[in-house]
């Protein structure tokens, strides 16, 4: 039976900063943009619920009258969960596909100063698909708007495709979330090459 935690030993402030980084049964997190976490109570409900490992934990502790936990602050799940191989067709896959960068001028953008761009444009038969549309900024979307990019010198700088989930979480990585406690730097950065020097 899992436990009241409405009281606990430290402020609601602490707790909301304590999520579970979420790791698949092969120590990978389960995405990477965004970070797979989970609210303090769902870890733990998941622990109580023999689903998930603590592999590591905060300082800060929850109880109730007959009961004291640290608060997990990396779990594993118990059963590999397989992702899907091909992502879904969304604005935010498509500039995280290009990295958030205008595939025109090749310049850096928040999401909300992006859109996309038809390579070859609806008005000319192209359609809203991975290997039609790409990220581009407000300004070079105005300047292409609805010719072909060799009539305009404007060739993207990577050619669009449908990309891997894989390739998609190799680019989040780039991108950390604006928290990352030190317990989690192993498990977000542990499969990637290391350098020869």
């Amino acid at each position: 039976m899992v436990a009241n935690y409405t009281q606990s030993t430290v402020p609601i402030p602490s707790l909301a900063l304590s999520p579970a980084l979420v790791l698949n049964a092969d120590f990978r997190p389960l995405s990477y943009y965004p970070l797979s976490l989970w609210n303090w109570q769902d870890a733990i409900k998941a622990v109580f619920l023999d689903r998930v490992d603590i592999v590591s934990e905060y300082d800060d502790f929850v109880h109730s009258p007959s009961f004291k936990m640290r608060l997990p602050s990396v779990i594993a799940l118990k059963n590999y969960v397989s992702t899907s191989r091909s992502p879904s067709f969304t604005r935010f896959n498509v500039f995280l596909r290009d990295s958030f960068c205008c595939q025109y001028c090749v310049k850096k953008f928040s999401t909300h100063d992006l859109t996309f761009d038809h390579v070859i444009p609806r008005s000319r038969g192209g359609r809203t698909e991975w290997d039609n549309v790409v990220t581009a900024c407000s300004a070079c979307n105005l300047k292409k708007s609805d010719h072909m990019p060799n009539e305009v010198g404007m060739i993207p700088v990577q050619y669009p495709h449908a990309p891997t989930v894989f390739e998609l979480q190799r680019n989040g990585r780039n991108f950390p979330s604006n928290y990352l406690h030190h317990s989690w730097r192993d498990y977000l950065y542990w499969d990637q090459e290391l350098e020869i020097g």
